[in-house]
């Protein structure tokens, strides 16, 4: 569908990746990683028809429809559900064609254009953008609620939504799940399982794309490299190639070996033996992965934390809300030195509240927030990117903080977080989201706080950075409360899990994995619910029932060549299934590579690969008939 032969692309003087040359097929799932500023998103422009090839030739077939998540949304009076179905715009042309041809009293055109709109599920449309908007995590009453009344994080996830509307062949997503919550990155991940188009996706999220994709194109050095599999098996492919470099070797053996150290000073420690025993599985997993990043610019620690107050921090029965609608009630609980608390829940639930409650951004309605003497809280969060003084450097940065401090001594300070040279001197007004947050997690970090409160810290981070700051929060003897939807950093850096629901704050017994399935049965009870209140509003009286039933049985009689022609394809599916299993069995008989039975092998060979791509057609035909069967 789309092909690069020999391709270089450049960005003013800067080659950015050259002599590319790929094939993408339907259905291929492809992750694109690599650093900031690589190319990954320059591609997507290129793709999109917004940069042209410097060198060699990009092209794709005519008919191809690609799908994208457009950056800015205008402050629309369209309403969200509206907005989500402008996404599949053939819809949009058949609804304006079909207006005009009521007006000219066209029949016949009707009647085709009908046709079309039932061939293509016009008619479910709003249906599925509701559905695209409930996954994405915004409430039923919403969908009627105009464009401009959303914040510019929730528009994203209106784009996001706009771009899963359409019913395209080829899904081009950078950074999705930045806007994200856990709970609708859960459900994009199982979404994009069933896309049945070739997907691109730009993301730093590894386990997002272990789940979601089959083959990972890495830019670096100037050039595109790909690997087969999912990031982790890139990963253990990469640190393969790299750990054949004695000093990237000795670089992961260092690592390891502060991991160690903490391991043998604390496993016999009572008080901090069950994080000593969270660090041997970060460093199980670390030993595979740390290679594939010895060449990262990012080197940071979080110092010492001196003295620490037990407990840090109190909640005695505190309430908050807002306009009298409660977020939280009679939240009783105790921060203790060494705690490593990631909080769960869904969206709406009450995290980040729970969190500017103990940072002090927000103030309880009732009850009291105790800090103990001695406290150094470091806060992280989104607004304070925002916040930042976009005419400062980053070294004018940390001198706000501490004036004494030499500019020699910012210089290295800010070297381990990539502002080298005359970055650590520029004003910032040009930085990146990844840069900013990343100057925000310096600044936090150079003061040294015993308490860290980290709400999605991970935005606009790439992987080298997140694998910084997972391997800094591993080695950090405070305690810490953190809210993201990065599954990896979860699981690494998290001793214990509260949930976050029903105006209520529990631990959690269960992993991230029980915690799907705990949303899984939530958002069904929620379903149940909607039914139940639809069937109290008169909607299933006996006159609806019996309208229902007519309709129906109609429903069925039209979709019963289609439901035949699925059958045919599952029987024609079993018999090429068990030929392909007859073949293989032929070809691993050992006397059929002697030179006398050659004609025999190229025959079975032959027949072998059209039995193949005979198998790959009808499944082809069958799921997307099967999808079209079961949207109706």
């Amino acid at each position: 569908m789309i092909y690069f032969e020999n391709v270089t692309l450049r960005r003013g003087k800067k080659v950015l990746f050259k002599d590319f040359t790929l094939t993408i097929h339907a259905k291929d799932k492809i992750g694109i990683t690599g650093a900031n500023g690589t190319g990954k998103s320059s591609l997507f422009a290129m793709i999109l028809g917004q940069l042209e090839e410097d060198k060699g030739e990009y092209r794709a077939k005519s008919n191809v429809l690609l799908s994208h998540v457009a950056q800015e949304t205008p402050a629309l009076d369209t309403s969200a559900v509206d907005y989500v179905m402008l996404g599949d715009e053939e819809l949009s042309l058949l609804e304006k064609d079909i207006a005009q041809a009521e007006l000219n009293h066209d029949g016949l055109k009707l009647s085709a254009l009908h046709e079309r709109m039932d061939t293509i599920g016009g008619y479910q449309a709003r249906a599925r953008a509701g559905q695209l908007m409930s996954g994405l995590g915004f409430k039923t009453e919403q969908e009627g609620s105009a464009v401009s009344s959303f914040s510019g994080g929730w528009r994203m996830r209106l784009n996001l939504a706009q771009a899963l509307m359409c019913r395209s062949d080829v899904l081009l997503l950078d950074e999705p799940t930045n806007h994200l919550d856990l709970e609708a990155v859960l459900w994009l991940e199982k979404w994009l399982k069933n896309y049945q188009g070739a997907l691109l996706l730009i993301s730093h999220d590894r386990e997002f794309l272990d789940q979601s994709v089959t083959t990972i194109a890495h830019l670096e050095q100037e050039e595109i490299k790909m690997y087969s599999g999912n990031y982790s098996a890139f990963e253990v492919r990469r640190a393969e190639q790299l750990a054949l470099q004695q000093s990237s070797y000795e670089k992961q053996q260092r690592e390891v070996e502060h991991m160690n150290s903490f391991i043998t000073r604390f496993k016999a420690k009572a008080t901090k033996a069950k994080q000593a025993q969270s660090r041997i599985k970060a460093l199980e997993r670390m030993q595979m992965i740390a290679p594939a990043h010895v060449d990262s610019p990012f080197a940071f620690a979080f110092e010492g934390t001196g003295f620490m107050p037990n407990p840090l921090m109190q909640l005695q029965k505190t309430f908050f809300g807002y306009n009298e609608t409660p977020i939280l009630e009679n939240i009783s609980l105790s921060l203790l030195p060494n705690d490593r608390i990631g909080l769960l829940g869904p969206n709406g639930a009450g995290k980040s509240t729970l969190i500017k409650l103990m940072a002090a951004e927000l103030k309880a309605v009732k009850g009291h927030v105790v800090e103990s003497k001695g406290l150094r809280i470091g806060y992280f969060a989104q607004h304070q990117l925002e916040q930042l003084d976009v005419k400062a450097s980053p070294i004018q940065h940390l001198f706000t903080i501490n004036p004494e401090l030499s500019e020699k001594e910012a210089r290295l300070f800010l070297g381990g977080f990539a502002f080298h040279g005359d970055m650590a001197l520029e004003t910032i007004a040009g930085f990146s989201g990844g840069e900013k947050a990343r100057l925000v997690l310096a600044l936090l970090v150079y003061q040294k706080p015993n308490l860290l409160l980290m709400d999605e810290p991970t935005n606009h981070l790439d992987l080298d950075m997140r694998l910084a700051l997972t391997v800094a929060l591993q080695t950090f003897e405070g305690a810490m409360v953190l809210v993201s939807h990065d599954r990896h950093l979860l699981r690494t850096v998290c001793d214990d899990l509260w949930l976050v629901a029903n105006q209520k704050v529990e631990p959690f017994k269960g992993d991230l994995d029980d915690y799907a399935r705990w949303l899984n049965e939530q958002r069904l009870t929620e379903q149940g619910d909607e039914a139940g209140q639809r069937e109290s509003s008169g909607e299933h009286s006996q006159a609806a029932r019996k309208t229902k039933r007519k309709d129906d049985a109609e429903r069925r009689k039209a979709l019963q060549p289609l439901r035949n022609k699925v059958k045919k394809l599952e029987q024609q599916l079993e018999k090429l299934q068990a030929r392909e299993a007859e073949l293989n069995a032929s070809l691993a008989d050992a006397s059929l590579y002697e030179e006398s039975a050659k004609a025999r092998l190229l025959t079975l060979t032959s027949e072998h690969s059209q039995v193949k791509q005979q198998l790959d057609d009808v499944e082809e035909e069958w799921m997307m008939l099967s999808e079209e069967l079961e949207l109706a």
